[in-house]
């Protein structure tokens, strides 16, 4: 679980950064799209609603506890 911030905004919404997390067995990127002031709280909600609330396969989360995850958890 990562971040690439910094780039231009694109999209409808003006995203401009994006959370990539991998799927540890598999290898498998995903890749989604935010913006680099979300709040960890906003990344939380998104990560559940786009990710894990559609797969049953999540054992653990590995983190490296960056405050943009835990600043508001």
């Amino acid at each position: 679980m990562d971040w690439v911030t910094a780039l231009p905004p694109g999209g409808d919404r003006g995203y401009n950064a994006f959370l990539v997390l991998v799927e540890r067995y598999s290898k498998t990127p995903m890749f989604l799209p935010c913006h680099k002031d979300d709040t960890a709280m906003d990344r939380a909600i998104m990560t559940w609603n786009k990710v894990i609330s559609h797969t049953s396969l999540f054992q653990s989360i590995i983190s490296d506890r960056d405050p943009k995850l835990t600043s508001a958890l």
